[in-house]
């Protein structure tokens, strides 16, 4: 998969996920919407928790992959793109319910766009990521990792969208 087609997802990804957040005036964004959902906050402090630390992940210990680079990312898409199932987040990523800064969040944001960008530009995506494992997937590749990123914040857009909507509407 050519580095050019990863980048182009990973940034349309990013770019969505700055314009929704920035969506949100302040009051929205650290207002419980609903029983049992997350603030638009939380949900972006979620996403940051976890993209931060892939863009450790990917800069950290690799070997050479003995299986197919791309084998998992089909399953990642399904995991996370099904928006019939929901999920529970691990408690190491799980978001505090307090008041977020909305502008600090869009700058980690742009922190973890540039560092996740510099990964797919300078690194060798071909290699498999030995300090972190996922369950039921095990170890990533440096480019299954991107779009386990990628598809993760693809996910939780989806849900801050729904959020922005049912607040607009109540």
């Amino acid at each position: 998969m050519e580095k050019e087609i990863i980048s182009s997802d990973f940034n349309k990804v990013f770019s969505d996920l700055t314009t929704t957040v920035e969506g949100f005036d302040y009051k929205e964004y650290n207002e419980v919407p609903f029983d049992g959902s997350w603030t638009p906050a939380q949900v972006t402090q979620h996403v940051i928790l976890a993209s931060e630390g892939f863009v450790k992940v990917l800069n950290a210990e690799v070997k050479d992959t003995e299986r197919a680079i791309d084998e998992k990312k089909s399953q990642i898409k399904a995991i996370f793109l099904d928006y019939g199932i929901k999920m529970k987040s691990p408690d190491f990523i799980l978001p505090e319910l307090k008041e977020y800064d909305k502008e600090k969040h869009l700058s980690k944001i742009a922190n973890i766009h540039d560092g996740i960008k510099k990964a797919i530009n300078d690194l060798d995506l071909s290699k498999t990521c030995l300090s972190f494992e996922l369950p039921n997937l095990g170890q990533l590749t440096r480019l299954e990792a991107i779009y386990f990123v990628t598809y993760h914040t693809e996910r939780h857009i989806h849900q801050l969208k729904e959020i922005h909507r049912f607040q607009k509407s109540a």
